[in-house]
C-alpha cells in the first residue's frame, strides 16, 4: 500500500465525509468490532470470507463543512476506533492514509484532487471512488494528464448505496485494467463486503449499476410507502402499516436472494379468483412495471452525465 502502514493496521481516510462516507466507515467499523468480539468467543469459527493480511484500524474523516466533524463523531464514536476529523485539510488526511475513500459530490472531485500537493500525497496509495457518474479513467486523467506514472496512486471505482448504514448495501466494484494487485483487490472486497454484498462488473456497466443500486433504495422506498398508504386508507394504523410493509418487502427479497424467481414467487401467491391476482391486475393496468423500468433507464442516463458536470434531465451544467 504505502510506507505509512503501521504494524497495527492501515489508516483509512475519507475525502468528503458526508452521508455515504459516514455510512461506509460505520459499516467497516461495525465489521471490525464484530470480528473483535468473535475472536474472544471460545466457540467462534473463522470467517469463510477471505480477509486482507492487514485491515484498517485508524480512520480520518475529511470534509469542507465544520459541522461534518460533529456528525462523524456522533455516528462513529461509539465504535471506539481511533477517529480523527479534519475540516478543509484534505492534504493532511491524504498524507496520513494508506487507503482513501473519495466520497464527495460528483462535481466536487476536481476541487479535492486538484489541491496543491494532493498528487504527491496520493503517491503509491489506493484511491477508492464511490462517485456517481465519475469513471476511474476520468479521475486518473485528471490526476495524471500525461498518463499514470510508475508509483502513482491506483484508482478503483465502487458503487455502494445508502443501506451501508445497516450493512445491507449492494456494492458494485468496477473491474480494473490492469487488474488490482491481490492485496488491493482483497482489501476493496473486504471493505464493501463488510457493509453488504458485492459484485464485480465491467466499467461500462457502472451507470446502470448506479441507477439500480444507488437510486434503487429511493425507488423501493416509494413503493413501500405506496403500499403502506393503501393499507392506511383501509383502516390500518400508519406505524403498523409501515412496519408490516417493510417486513413484507424484506421477506420477499429474502426469498429471491435464496433462489426464488420473482415470477414464480408471484404465481405462488396468486390463487384463482383471489385478492392477489386482483391487485396485480390493477398494477399491470397502471403500467407500474413499465414505469419502474423507465425510472431505472432515466436514472442511468442522468448518472452518465454527472461526471461531465451535467446535472438533471435538462442537461444543466454546474
Amino acid at each position: 500500500m504505502s510506507a505509512s502502514q503501521g504494524p497495527e493496521g492501515l489508516t483509512m481516510t475519507v475525502l468528503g465525509c458526508g452521508t455515504m462516507g459516514v455510512a461506509v466507515l460505520g459499516g467497516v467499523m461495525s465489521s471490525l468490532a464484530s470480528a473483535r468480539v468473535q475472536a474472544h468467543l471460545p466457540a467462534s469459527r473463522s470467517s469463510t470470507t477471505p480477509q486482507p493480511r492487514v485491515l484498517p484500524s485508524k480512520f480520518i474523516a475529511c470534509d469542507s463543512r465544520k459541522e461534518a466533524e460533529a456528525q462523524a463523531r456522533s455516528a462513529l464514536g461509539h465504535y471506539n476506533f481511533p477517529l480523527e476529523t479534519l475540516t478543509n485539510e484534505n492534504i493532511k488526511g491524504a498524507q496520513a492514509a494508506d487507503v482513501l475513500l473519495l466520497a464527495c459530490k460528483p462535481h466536487g472531485f476536481k476541487d479535492i484532487l486538484g489541491e496543491k500537493g494532493m498528487r504527491e500525497a496520493l503517491k503509491g496509495k489506493l484511491l477508492i471512488s464511490i462517485l456517481a457518474g465519475v469513471t476511474g479513467q476520468q479521475i486518473e486523467e485528471f490526476l495524471y494528464p500525461e498518463g499514470v506514472p510508475e508509483g502513482g496512486c491506483r484508482v478503483v471505482r465502487v458503487m455502494p448505496n445508502t443501506a451501508s448504514f445497516v450493512r445491507e448495501s449492494m456494492s458494485v466494484i468496477a473491474m480494473s485494467t490492469p487488474p488490482l494487485e491481490d492485496g488491493q483487490k482483497s482489501l476493496v472486497e473486504w471493505i464493501f463486503n463488510s457493509i453488504g454484498k458485492t459484485v464485480s462488473l465491467p466499467p461500462s456497466q457502472m451507470d446502470a449499476c448506479t441507477a439500480l443500486c444507488g437510486s434503487g433504495p429511493a425507488f423501493f422506498a416509494l413503493m413501500l410507502e405506496a403500499v403502506a398508504d393503501g393499507a392506511v386508507a383501509m383502516g390500518l394504523p400508519r406505524a403498523e402499516a409501515q412496519m408490516m410493509a417493510a417486513q413484507t418487502m424484506r421477506g420477499t427479497t429474502g426469498l429471491v436472494l435464496n433462489g426464488e424467481h420473482p415470477a414464480v414467487l408471484r404465481d405462488k401467491v396468486s390463487t384463482p379468483g383471489g385478492c392477489t391476482i386482483g391487485g396485480l391486475l390493477v398494477l399491470e393496468e397502471g403500467t407500474v412495471r413499465g414505469a419502474i423500468a423507465r425510472a431505472v433507464r432515466e436514472a442511468t442516463v442522468v448518472a452518465s452525465q454527472l461526471g461531465r458536470g451535467i446535472q438533471g434531465v435538462n442537461g444543466t451544467r454546474r
